[in-house]
């Protein structure tokens, strides 16, 4: 199931990088705020959310030695803390969005009224929180890091029975990622196999990560996720974080690619008035070998085919073996549309269109005679 709410729309992933810190975590949504008011594009402030006090057994809490139970301590906010953040967000314009690690924080993101809900690649297969999740009924976004086709197929029948828009990320959970561990291919498979949703792209390399969410542009993906954080405190930044300018480019060089890519890919595109009236130019007309009387048939020894096209002349695209002239034409002459009984004269759009293509001759008047190199 689709919604518009996820129809071009870049998460900016908070995490952790509010390192505990309000007041740092208020710099990051004010910052980005003024980046994405400035650039016009739709964006969300994404939160992790986790009830830390059930979230880490009782017995590990001293456990420093654990990475992901020591930052998830030293980073921890009070559910007070994350409603001031999350006004903050929408003051600043921006759609809320959390990922809530347990069952507790889900129901917080009702509470703080959370527009979206992000489920992670780690927690794909975690079934008790994937069916909490569903009871809020809101837009939820996956990341497809580290899981199985039979997972990805399993969580996608499971919110397309319930009714509840779902939009697919490919991701690659390495913390940083090199190029080529991207696979960007996958938007492909993703689109082709889940027709039904949007398919996204969350981002964590460290080099070039601006081309690639170009590429996935290119290729479909209508969500793009990427860890933004700013320069206080001290505190580096991790290697696949975003800072404020490079989301400024991020964002120029999406319109670009969005400007470039031009409409659905859904449907033949319909050419510009300026592209026929260029490809008129580049057309042959159809011209007498010799004078011709009235009443005689058109065929391959009495005409040729010549530029330029002339207003009103038949062309190459409109002959057809058999035509009677009804008036006659002189050598070297353009055989014109009111020259010719014609199933054409049938078909008024396309008689007017016959009359007003092509070269003025009469006139000299050079506005439609295109003046290219080449044709292709």
């Amino acid at each position: 199931m689709r919604t518009s709410i996820f129809d071009n729309l870049f998460v900016l992933e908070m995490a952790n990088n509010h390192w505990g810190d309000v007041s740092r975590g208020l710099k990051i949504i004010s910052d980005y705020g003024k980046v994405v008011r400035f650039n016009g594009v739709r964006a969300a402030m994404k939160f992790q959310f986790r009830d830390v006090d059930s979230f880490i057994h009782k017995d590990f809490r001293d456990r420093t030695d654990i990475r992901y139970i020591k930052k998830t301590l030293d980073t921890q906010l009070s559910w007070a803390e994350y409603q001031q953040l999350v006004a903050a967000v929408r003051q600043s314009s921006m759609i809320t969005m959390a990922t809530p690690f347990d069952e507790v924080s889900v129901d917080k993101c009702v509470d703080l009224g959370i527009q979206i809900i992000k489920i992670a690649s780690s927690d794909i297969k975690d079934w008790f929180l994937i069916e909490k999740i569903a009871t809020t009924k809101k837009p939820v976004i996956i990341s497809t890091g580290g899981s199985s086709l039979r997972d990805l197929d399993d969580v996608v029948s499971f919110f397309a029975k319930r009714n509840i828009p779902l939009a697919i990320n490919h991701c690659v959970s390495i913390y940083p990622a090199e190029d080529y561990e991207l696979d960007l291919n996958q938007i492909d498979f993703l689109k082709a196999r889940y027709p039904d949703n949007i398919i996204g792209y969350s981002t964590h390399e460290y080099r070039d990560w601006r081309d690639s969410t170009l590429i996935a542009y290119a290729k479909g993906a209508r969500t793009f996720e990427r860890h933004v954080d700013i320069e206080a405190g001290g505190i580096p930044v991790s290697p696949y974080c975003s800072l404020p300018e490079q989301v400024d480019s991020w964002f120029k060089a999406f319109a670009k690619a969005e400007e470039m890519c031009g409409g659905s890919g859904d449907s033949k595109r319909v050419p510009p008035e300026k592209e026929i009236r260029y490809l008129d130019g580049l057309v042959r007309g159809v011209y007498a070998k010799r004078d011709l009387p009235a009443g005689h048939i058109l065929d391959d020894q009495s005409v040729y085919l010549a530029v330029p096209l002339q207003k009103g002349q038949i062309s190459c695209r409109e002959m057809m073996k058999g035509e009677v002239l009804l008036s006659a034409v002189t050598k070297d002459g353009a055989i014109r549309f009111r020259n010719i009984d014609s199933p054409y004269a049938a078909n008024s759009h396309l008689a007017q269109l016959i009359e007003q293509r092509g070269i003025d001759a009469e006139s000299q008047d050079p506005v439609n005679i295109v003046n290219m190199p080449g044709r292709g």
